[in-house]
């Protein structure tokens, strides 16, 4: 059985791409606030912060949606796991890095933007009206 790769839609025609720009939105004016009201340091945390939450997303997005067609049903859902196991090693290694190579970092900046970049795929499809369940 032939798995099929060539048929998919473009990546920005995806479901799940609202909610990645959305999240990209929320996390880069989150940073632009810090920065403004609280300073540079801020700023470039919860960039950090925002980026920790965007990246893996994006790495996932892209494992997940690789394969489309009813005959690809086991190669979607082992590419499901795959993307779920990377976006969570990539997590995880963005933490270390960002909490080992960046100094001075504010951490409440960090968790702050990373958590709110990561509420965002609650609440894009609310506010968007829009199903990502359609075909």
């Amino acid at each position: 059985m032939a798995v099929r790769t060539l048929n998919r839609p473009p990546f920005y025609r995806l479901p799940v791409f609202p909610v990645l720009l959305a999240q990209l939105l929320v996390l880069l004016l989150a940073a632009a606030t810090l920065y403004g009201v609280r300073g540079t340091v801020s700023g470039y945390s919860g960039l950090c912060g925002g980026l920790i939450a965007w990246l893996p997303n994006l790495y996932f997005a892209h494992k997940a949606f690789r394969f489309s067609g009813a005959r690809a049903a086991q190669a979607i859902v082992r590419s499901f796991y795959a993307g779920e196991a990377g976006k969570l090693i990539m997590t995880a290694v963005l933490f270390a890095l960002t909490f080992a190579g960046v100094k001075p970092l504010e951490a409440l900046a960090v968790f702050g933007v990373f958590v709110l970049t990561q509420l965002v795929h609650w609440f894009t499809p609310l506010l968007m009206h829009t199903r990502l369940s359609r075909p």
